[in-house]
């Protein structure tokens, strides 16, 4: 079931990309916003107790649907929920657009319209970034909004799916992600700002949830790549990022790709990006570069194959185990 859901899932979104102000992402944003403006108080236990109840219910709605269609409909309706879920909740469309209006950019030789909408993708000062540097923060976030929409999503569905879970493990991956971004990004103007407990609550649940999927991913990045190199990369130099999981994807791709990344981050502007921007990215702090070649525009092709390859691979993998499953 999991793998016809993901790749009918796929296709749709590619040939039928979802809306970027769409009623389901309003919804899930007015959500969060409620439930943090009624239930945080700013003790550390109700830093929990608002990320539990922001992040769960609609979680084990998804979970109650599946099983309700199992049981009263039927597997074939059942698996349409998982794809409507996943249409929802992965894609490479909801990110893809902002890699490849910048990599047109710099084909064209405009570095200056590639600073324009590297700043307005992420909502960061660029100053006079150079060449090099505009290419290695497009691979930098680029990688990451791959796993977190894409790789981290199939990771956690595939995982709870395969526990009879159905869809609950993609809305649970996205929702942490979502709201650990939203609360804790610091140009965000709230009506009620999120508290410190809140901010660290969320931070700590989505460390914890993305601990696999992260290696998960960094694992298939090494695969289909040079798999010496990302591995020495995930071993030598992911703890050189601030953030572990996302240093383990990072220094695995450097590895897999040959490519120079880390060094200074770009940081975000003092006026508040909009609400409806569902894709505003965590400040990154510095890092120490990783071994490899200065990045280059041809790096960037190198991640678009890098990324479809790994993509191809888990669907290979989820074919294999529904076969055996089948047989079996």
């Amino acid at each position: 079931m999991s793998f016809f859901a993901i790749l009918l899932a796929l296709l749709i979104e590619q040939a039928r990309p979802l809306a970027r102000n769409n009623p389901i992402h309003a919804a899930l944003r007015a959500w969060v916003l409620a439930v943090g403006r009624n239930f945080d108080a700013g003790k550390a236990h109700h830093g929990w107790v608002v990320w539990s109840l922001t992040v769960l219910p609609p979680a084990l709605l998804a979970l109650l649907v599946h099983w309700l269609l199992l049981k009263w409909v039927g597997w074939p309706v059942a698996v349409l929920w998982n794809v409507a879920v996943l249409y929802v909740t992965l894609g490479f469309r909801q990110f893809s657009h902002h890699f490849t209006r910048i990599r047109d950019a710099l084909e064209e030789g405009d570095e200056d319209m590639a600073r324009a909408r590297l700043a307005q993708w992420q909502q960061v000062d660029v100053g006079d970034l150079p060449r090099s540097e505009i290419v290695r923060h497009v691979i930098e976030y680029s990688v990451l909004a791959a796993h977190r929409h894409v790789f981290g999503v199939l990771a956690c569905y595939s995982i709870l799916a395969a526990l009879g879970l159905g869809p609950a493990g993609a809305v649970l991956y996205r929702m942490a992600e979502f709201v650990a971004r939203f609360w804790c990004h610091k140009g965000v103007r709230l009506i009620q700002p999120a508290s410190e407990a809140l901010q660290r609550a969320a931070m700590q649940a989505w460390a914890f949830i993305d601990w696999l999927p992260a290696r998960l991913t960094a694992l298939s990045f090494a695969v289909v790549g040079d798999f010496e190199q990302a591995i020495e990369g995930w071993r030598f130099y992911a703890q050189r990022f601030p953030n572990d999981n996302d240093g383990v994807i990072l220094a695995a791709t450097a590895g897999a790709i040959d490519v120079r990344l880390g060094g200074a981050a770009l940081k975000s502007r003092a006026e508040a990006p909009s609400l409806e921007d569902f894709e505003v990215d965590v400040e990154r702090g510095d890092s120490d570069s990783t071994p490899g070649r200065e990045a280059e525009l041809g790096h960037l092709r190198s991640v678009v194959g890098l990324v479809w390859r790994s993509v191809v691979v888990w669907l290979l993998l989820l074919a294999l185990l529904t076969l055996a499953r089948l047989l079996g």
